[in-house]
């Protein structure tokens, strides 16, 4: 058992710890990553849990898996799309409390285990200058979580 840095899923700062490593055909070792919407859930649990701003990947990530468009995700918080492109794109910082409906939309259309209120979410919004990396425990894959 071993940590895999996971950027297939477009973030630098997740991390599975746990995972074990197989051999292809070719007799190299590769990792396999049974119930990809398990741990995509983990992740999204991680972006909208932590205590600081999201990065615009990561708020393209929870929108994707939201299955929303540029556009809709605008729509819903009242913003253009071309703001919701520059955000993704990282040329804007995101606004605070349009991330706060963000964080409330993905709670509820990805169906997350979090049952804060609105007013401790918004409270999670805030600058930070380093981006914390998201762990996840990958020991069990029916079971993907924060590690602690």
């Amino acid at each position: 058992m071993s940590n895999y840095r996971y950027t297939e899923c477009g973030l630098e700062n997740v991390f599975i710890e746990g995972v074990s490593f197989v051999r292809d055909d070719k007799g190299e070792a590769v990792i396999r990553i049974p119930n990809i919407n398990g741990l995509h859930n983990a992740i999204a649990v991680g972006i909208v849990r932590r205590k600081a701003m999201m990065s615009g990947r990561e708020m393209r990530f929870l929108r994707s898996e939201m299955g929303m468009t540029q556009a809709e995700l605008a729509e819903m918080i009242h913003r253009e799309p071309l703001t919701i492109s520059r955000w993704e794109r990282g040329e804007t910082d995101i606004d605070a409390n349009a991330e706060t409906l963000i964080r409330l939309q993905a709670i509820e259309r990805l169906g997350l285990d979090i049952n804060d209120g609105v007013s401790k979410i918004s409270g999670w919004s805030i600058p930070s200058a380093v981006q914390t990396p998201i762990v996840i425990d990958g020991t069990d894959t029916n079971n993907y979580h924060l590690a602690a």
